[in-house]
């Protein structure tokens, strides 16, 4: 089993880590592979149309489903910080395939609340939103490969 560790950090002005989080996938065979994440794993494998055995979502499945769960839990932190009563809410997130990544994601949200809030909220949730501010203002992404010996 190959295990690859992916982590996210943010630094401070003097290069030290303030926060950061580490997540740990590690193969199983073919394109199936478990991602620890906290206290939970996730199965993560390919169609069997494209050569996987279907055992999970797609990653890329996974980068849209971040996406639409970071978008609506800023939404519903933005209505509870603001007091306002959520009837329902839902969030479809769509990417655009350009070749081997997404060329535009688009966050359609069903928001129950007053059509005169909506913007505000909107707004609001914009700014928390972890993930659609990592994508809006870009990220340093390095790789790095440790040889194992068997």
């Amino acid at each position: 089993m190959t295990t690859v560790m992916a982590s996210m950090a943010s630094m401070t002005t003097d290069g030290r880590v303030a926060a950061g989080r580490t997540v740990t996938g590690t193969w199983r065979s073919g394109y199936h592979c478990s991602v620890r994440a906290g206290s939970f794993t996730i199965e993560v494998d390919e169609p069997v149309r494209v050569g996987g055995t279907d055992l999970g979502p797609q990653p890329t499945d996974l980068f849209l489903a971040s996406v639409a769960s970071c978008f609506l839990m800023a939404l519903s932190y933005a209505a509870r910080k603001r007091e306002i009563e959520l009837s329902d809410l839902s969030v479809d997130v769509t990417g655009s395939y350009d070749g081997q990544r997404f060329s535009a994601i688009h966050v359609r949200a069903r928001v129950g609340v007053p059509g005169a809030e909506l913007d505000q909220l909107v707004r609001a949730a914009e700014r928390v939103c972890y993930v659609t501010n990592t994508l809006r203002a870009g990220v340093e992404l390095t790789t790095e490969a440790i040889a194992v010996e068997h």
